[in-house]
């Protein structure tokens, strides 16, 4: 019965819209969502979010990759008086003439391990006096030096076990993206598809009651009706013919907003299908709890907020006490009235510097920051598990929720064949006079009310049913994780 009523409702809306065949847009629920998630502001907002996480990513990246970088002054041209300090302290104003262009070549490579930094430098000054006619080259032909941060915190190793969760986060992030638009149009689907039920059972109503009501003024010229029954007919049309108009207006709104949201320009009519292929896969909460775990951003957030507590911690305990950094450098460098000159016999340099900083009185500022942080990664801690809780039980409750609606809408299938049976025996039994008009007026009711019913058991099936996937990220039908290129 309910496939046959399926085969009504179908007929029955493209007969409604054959006027503009050509113009009229037929969408099963598969269609609508593909459409809404290939158009809509939703799916362009997912994808610019995981373009920009995936560029994030790769500066993260780049971090950890040698470095060349060519810089200088080229030219450094001066034309002018500048202030000289003379012997006895006074300042005479000297011209200066002259150009101090300077190249330098640095490639440098970080150590994750400890956080120190490797330098390769290569740099050239040429310094010319134009008043007196003289060029000198000051250069080093090549150095090598190291500098090591002691005592501190250590941003690239802290870095590289937080920022790749942070980008598969991202990743599965515009996967459920993809299925949140998936549960948003559903919705949108059903209004309409709710409305144009409404319209067909509200045209229906209407015609059927016309009919009835020339019938029954037959009778009552034949006084076998009352005129209390005549009247209740009228008002059974009046309300009728209000129907239809509440529903015409109900499609243009749920069409809008359903155009709207896909991306569908034009003014063409959509004629939505009934979903018949109804899914009868069956789930456990074991398997989309782990399912979930394994695939859902919110299951790699858990890890990545606690990691991002133990590294505040650590960049708190980084900054207290002794801080030291050690340079270490070793090269050539020499100087010279020609370029060739200056890699020439080179002269050695070595540079060694140790800078280190102790606080002596800070009124226990460093200690507050290390107990703030300590403080802070236990009550994210607290706070995590917490979440977990909550996450665990939103999955046990929709995979309850699932298979209750895949079982109601069973039972609303069935209701709407009995209801539909009820109102053609009743229409019968009234034009064959063994039916009051009241029990007829109820028949109406109960047939339109079981109709609208299945479509709302639909709407809550399908509802569960693109719940169930976005909090899992797995197809149950096809037995997959959910991917997206």
């Amino acid at each position: 019965m309910k496939f046959l009523y399926t085969i009504l409702l179908l007929t029955i809306s493209s007969a409604a819209f054959c006027g503009g065949a050509n113009d009229t847009l037929r969408l099963t629920l598969q269609q609508v969502v593909e459409l809404a998630k290939a158009n809509s502001i939703a799916a362009k907002q997912a994808a610019t979010v995981r373009e920009t996480k995936y560029w994030e990513y790769r500066t993260y990246k780049s971090n950890y990759q040698p470095q060349l970088a060519l810089s200088g002054t080229l030219p450094d041209f001066k034309k002018t008086f500048s202030q000289t300090l003379q012997p006895d302290g006074t300042i005479l104003f000297q011209p200066v003439h002259n150009d101090n262009s300077a190249l330098k070549l640095d490639f440098s490579q970080s150590i994750t391990a400890t956080g120190g930094t490797i330098y390769g430098t290569t740099q050239m000054q040429r310094f010319t006096d134009f008043d007196r006619h003289n060029i000198l080259y000051n250069g080093v032909p090549y150095s090598i030096a190291y500098a090591q941060p002691l005592f501190q915190f250590n941003k690239l190793k802290w870095d590289k076990k937080i920022e790749p969760l942070k980008y598969n986060e991202s990743k599965q992030a515009y996967i459920e993206a993809q299925e949140n638009i998936a549960v948003t149009v559903e919705g949108y689907f059903f209004d309409l598809l709710l409305a144009q039920v409404n319209l067909h059972v509200a045209e229906t109503n209407y015609t059927n009651t016309q009919k009835i009501m020339a019938i029954a003024n037959t009778k009552f010229e034949l006084g076998k009706v009352s005129k209390n029954d005549i009247l209740q007919l009228k008002l059974e049309l009046i309300n009728a013919k209000k129907a239809v108009g509440t529903a015409k207006r109900d499609i243009e709104v749920a069409t809008l907003n359903l155009r709207s949201y896909t991306g569908q320009e034009g003014d063409s009519k959509i004629v939505l299908m009934v979903p018949e292929n109804i899914s009868r896969m069956s789930v456990n909460s074991d398997k989309v709890l782990a399912e979930a775990y394994a695939n859902r951003s919110d299951a790699i957030a858990f890890l990545r907020r606690i990691a991002e507590a133990k590294r505040d911690v650590a960049k708190a305990k980084g900054e207290t006490g002794l801080t030291a950094t050690l340079n270490a450098n070793l090269g050539f460098s020499n100087t010279s009235s020609s370029i060739t000159g200056v890699y020439n016999n080179p002269q050695n340099q070595q540079i060694v510097q140790l800078t280190m900083s102790v606080p002596i009185l800070d009124w226990g500022r460093s200690k507050s920051r290390t107990k703030t942080a300590l403080a802070n990664q236990q009550l994210v801690e607290y706070t995590v598990e917490q979440d977990k809780q909550t996450f665990q039980q939103q999955i046990i409750t929709q995979v309850s929720l699932f298979n209750v609606m895949k079982e109601q809408l069973v039972y609303t299938a069935e209701a709407d064949s009995i209801a539909s049976e009820k109102y053609h025996i009743a229409s019968e039994r009234y034009v064959l006079g063994d039916l009051s008009i009241t029990d007829l007026g109820i028949a109406f009711r109960e047939n339109d009310q079981a109709k609208r019913d299945y479509i709302t058991s639909l709407r809550d099936f399908w509802g569960a049913y693109y719940q169930l996937r976005y909090l899992s990220l797995y197809d149950f039908e096809n037995n997959q994780k959910i991917t997206y290129q």
